[in-house]
């Protein structure tokens, strides 16, 4: 069976970036034109050629998404349930090589934290865990799905990538939503951020939402951590990978991430960092490439940038997050994952949200029941 693995072999990392950079302005009118916008015409959107028109791309990206989502905001929360990890990555403050303290939340410690986060009134949440098979296993996170399902309308998972038949076994548990990012599709330069561990293995990383599409799953998101490479490349890839998916398993819903490196446990610099225009004109141009996909912007993010992007694209936003276990109950600084950008309460984002003239979604469909 081919897979995303098979895709992406066919095309030559310099080579796509050759290509953006050769885009003329020509090209990204053309594009911002083109009702039926090609991936060719996704390069000409990102590249820097097309900065001058990203008032034009605003206005169609607003268009498209109120044509298909509506004035709306989803809201979704994500809870951590462990920091444990065995991978070695170089720009995650979960690195086992980092010196925090390690914590893995019980059941009942679950229990905890989601009566927190309903009270706040989420239904959408986000299961969040440190890659560290052995400690947080399948039965481990069956477990915890089946005890959160019945407070939930959407359970995701962010955690180590999975089988095809641990995926099908908890997506009958409940589990509604893998995200499982690729950091950069740059297969040369990705043994550069992860060293050691089960997350060095490229190919097996690169074949998860294949597994997980594969297992039944009704939504996948993708992304790349962008500042690790070139970030108009990798956003390239992940167009692509998006494209595939969608011909691929067309059952499933697809989601794009577009999380920025933030400060966290460890030393590690962004290699080409990403401005808040040029993550406007990214936002603007996956947009204009694809009316269906969501797209989500996570805390690390400031409220400024956030409120803005509600108009250009965004159609899911995390509130009140903590990025380390237990930190609903009790925080723990020193647990967390990176630091967050915008810390407003969830209610303070529902003003802000109708501040904007949007309307905050708690709930948008039953997936398991």
């Amino acid at each position: 069976m081919n897979t995303f693995y098979d895709t992406i072999k066919t095309y030559d990392w310099d080579g796509v970036k050759q290509s953006i950079m050769d885009k003329s302005k020509n090209d990204a009118i053309a594009a911002i034109n083109n009702p039926r916008r090609t991936l060719d015409d996704f390069m000409a959107l990102i590249a820097p050629s097309a900065t001058p028109l990203l008032e034009d791309m605003a206005i169609e990206a607003q268009r498209l998404t109120l044509e298909r989502f509506g004035n709306t905001i989803q809201l979704y929360i994500p809870l951590y349930v462990s920091n444990y990890c065995t991978n070695f990555c170089v720009y995650c403050g979960f690195n086992h090589d980092n010196e925090i303290h390690r914590k893995m939340l019980t059941l009942d410690e679950v229990k905890a934290e989601i009566d927190v986060i309903a009270d706040w009134g989420f239904k959408h949440l986000l299961l969040v865990s440190g890659e560290a098979p052995a400690v947080t296993t399948v039965d481990y996170y069956e477990e915890v799905i089946r005890t959160v399902r019945d407070k939930f309308s959407q359970i995701a998972i962010e955690v180590q990538p999975l089988d095809t038949a641990d995926y099908a076994r908890l997506h009958e548990a409940g589990l509604s939503f893998v995200c499982v990012y690729q950091e950069t599709y740059n297969e040369k330069q990705y043994p550069l951020y992860h060293p050691k561990g089960r997350k060095a293995n490229y190919r097996y990383r690169l074949e998860t939402p294949d597994r997980a599409c594969s297992a039944g799953v009704q939504k996948m998101g993708i992304g790349a951590l962008l500042g690790l490479e070139d970030w108009r490349t990798d956003a390239f890839f992940t167009a692509l990978h998006l494209k595939y998916l969608e011909k691929n398993y067309w059952k499933s819903k697809f989601s794009i991430s577009l999380p920025r490196l933030r400060p966290h446990a460890g030393a590690f610099m962004p290699k080409d960092p990403i401005n808040d225009r040029q993550m406007v004109q990214l936002i603007c141009a996956y947009r204009l490439l694809d009316q269906q996909a969501e797209i989500s912007i996570s805390t690390r993010e400031s409220r400024k940038f956030r409120d803005h992007v509600m108009h250009l694209g965004a159609t899911s936003m995390s509130a009140g997050s903590s990025t380390e276990p237990g930190g609903y109950v009790v925080p723990h600084k020193e647990l967390e994952q990176f630091a967050i950008n915008d810390d407003r309460s969830p209610q303070e984002m529902v003003e802000a949200i109708k501040a904007q003239g949007y309307e905050p979604v708690w709930k948008d469909w039953d997936a398991w029941m």
